[in-house]
């Protein structure tokens, strides 16, 4: 017969009780531990994550008021609050296991029990505790879902040489569930080149979820993607699942890949390669189903030369590479591309029907678009909020026509102006490493990438 998978402890202070319990349980289930004194409980909690607990009620001799019990179901209460009790209590402590069930345990068995009974009860325990942890996950999946409504699936948008072999990539690699790694500058839709994937792939019912590991500080960075438990460090109020988890059945888009420090390179690693995760303040992996997708505006290669990218973790990461060509590689798109965002627009803000012009799309295609389609969508978006008519014409993107200024040269000395050109060069000089350009400019990460997004970088 196999046994159930399930983590069970066992805590009555007479051994051949212990034993008994033990001897049956271990024919039906994959882990059951026992301890004769519960004040080790907190210790066996430090070591292993238990489903359920057997506890006895009374453990000083001739004790039988149950205070013990109830004590020590509080404290496991605490310690795990996914974890259920199960009360084992002579027959004349009934009311006081009632009262118990009340504190939390999930249901009592009467010593000397039945072996059939106690099977059944045990298994009934098991499910609900199953159910109650499904429950917490669609609820945080449900979170994952609600926060990726605005980021919803959009198409590859242009008809250039460049982007119908990207397309035709996508079309080979999407349905065989490999690992891939998409290189491109900011701004050139990686995200939506991730989508993409996803859509096209046998996981696409299933859920998305983006990371943007730059905005993620690193003391938080093993409870976001793997989770935690309830009390693993001071702010832990409550157990949670990470992204990881919560992506599994779809699946996981790792942005900004390149930016993860070395020392936690590592634990990223190892969740890859054995497609499990272990929460923090846990010592029991979980079984994940992910797809994973990852990019970055660095070289990686270059990187791993110089010691600050681990080998084997791209390797793990770039079964497939997808290299995004920047707008200016692919300028005949830019018409195309001006006028998808122009019709997502003026339905946004109520506008009537708006085109632009040919001397518009000319000027468009002269720009230099650093910040490749992110900036020329929010170059749009600006346009149409503030166009006084149906064209859209040339001066409409005066704001863009910026001087191509050198280290000193400005045609005037406004202040967005001048910072705006600081985050493109200082981001050109580090080779797009968002954590170095941002050093440099005496910022944060999550102040340049503030900064980026309001200058469309």
């Amino acid at each position: 017969m196999a046994k159930s998978k399930g983590n069970l402890l066992i805590v009555d202070d007479d051994d051949m009780i212990l034993l008994s319990a033990q001897l049956l349980l271990e024919q039906y289930y994959t882990e059951v531990r026992k301890i004769n004194n519960p004040t080790q409980i907190e210790e066996a909690f430090k070591e292993h994550t238990f489903d359920l607990v057997l506890l006895d009620m009374n453990f000083k001799q001739g004790e039988t008021s149950g205070n013990e019990g109830l004590q020590w179901l509080e404290r496991i209460k605490e310690i795990s609050p996914s974890t259920n009790v199960l009360l084992m209590t002579a027959y004349g402590e009934v009311d006081i296991a009632v009262e118990a069930m009340k504190k939390g345990a999930i249901d009592f068995i009467v010593k000397p029990w039945q072996n059939e009974k106690l099977i059944v009860t045990v298994q009934n325990a098991l499910k609900l505790a199953s159910q109650e942890k499904r429950v917490k996950q669609l609820e945080i999946r449900e979170q994952a879902i609600s926060s990726n409504i605005d980021n919803e699936y959009r198409e590859m948008i242009g008809s250039s040489a460049a982007m119908k072999g990207i397309q035709n990539m996508i079309s080979k690699v999407a349905p065989t569930d490999a690992d891939v790694l998409i290189l491109g500058e900011n701004g050139t839709g990686k995200e939506v080149a991730a989508r993409a994937l996803h859509k096209k792939s046998g996981r696409a019912k299933e859920i998305f979820i983006a990371v943007d590991l730059g905005t993620i500080p690193e003391h938080l960075f093993e409870s976001e993607l793997f989770g935690h438990k309830k009390g693993a460090f001071t702010d832990a109020k409550e157990e949670r699942i990470g992204r990881f988890e919560a992506a599994s059945g779809g699946t996981i888009f790792l942005d900004e890949i390149g930016n993860i420090p070395l020392h936690l390179q590592s634990k990223l690693l190892t969740v890859l390669q054995r497609r499990q995760i272990t929460k923090v303040g846990d010592n029991t992996p979980t079984d994940i189903d992910v797809r994973v997708i990852c990019a970055t505006n660095m070289n990686l290669q270059e990187a791993v030369n110089n010691g600050d990218f681990r080998e084997d973790l791209l390797y793990r990461i770039n079964t497939v590479e997808i290299d995004l060509p920047s707008l200016k590689e692919r300028i005949e798109d830019t018409a195309e591309l001006a006028d998808h965002f122009l019709k997502k627009y003026e339905k946004k803000y109520h506008k009537n029907a708006l085109s632009i012009s040919k001397e518009a799309i000319g000027a468009l295609k002269k720009h230099s678009w650093p910040g490749n389609i992110r900036e020329l969508q929010h170059a749009v978006e600006r346009a149409a909020i503030l166009a006084e008519h149906d064209v859209l014409n040339a001066s409409d993107f005066a704001f863009l026509r910026r001087t191509e200024a050198s280290n000193s040269e400005f045609d005037n000395f406004n202040l967005e102006n001048i910072e705006a050109w600081a985050i493109k060069n200082a981001i050109k000089k580090h080779n797009g490493n968002i954590s170095h350009a941002a050093k440099e400019l005496g910022l944060s990460r999550g102040a340049m990438y503030r900064r980026m997004e309001k200058y469309g970088l």
